[in-house]
């Protein structure tokens, strides 16, 4: 009996587990997403709190969870870095993520300040 009250919750446990994090928006948006990019080296403190370094592998997202790592491929040459969310924003229209000037140079748009990109949400 014991067998079966475990297998029922171990099942049910599995059911949830697929479900998206509820910051994450839509499931198009969590699986991937494309749009225009740029990056940002201040020094400044960050919304989640941190200090802001440019040297550091990190973004800012409007609504993804701080913490969240994000696979970000340029679109014009096929470079991808991986970065985690520590901020806000874009706030500039039709960017859907600001990276560390660390982050574009890994992507070879530092020159060019803003580049086509697509991102795959890898954690929350």
């Amino acid at each position: 009996m014991k067998f079966l009250k475990v297998s029922a919750a171990a099942a049910a446990i599995a059911a949830f587990a697929p479900i998206l994090p509820p910051s994450s928006g839509n499931v198009a948006q969590a699986q991937e997403q494309c749009g225009r990019a740029s990056w940002y080296a201040l020094t400044s403190m960050t919304a989640s709190g941190e200090q802001m370094d440019p040297g550091k592998l990190t973004a800012a997202h409007r609504n993804l969870r701080f913490g969240t790592k994000v696979r970000v491929i340029n679109q014009n040459n096929g470079r991808s870095v991986v970065v985690r969310i520590n901020d806000r924003g874009p706030f500039i229209k039709n960017r859907v993520i600001d990276v560390s000037r660390a982050a574009a140079s890994e992507l070879g748009f530092v020159s060019a300040g803003v580049t086509s990109i697509c991102y795959q949400i890898i954690s929350s």
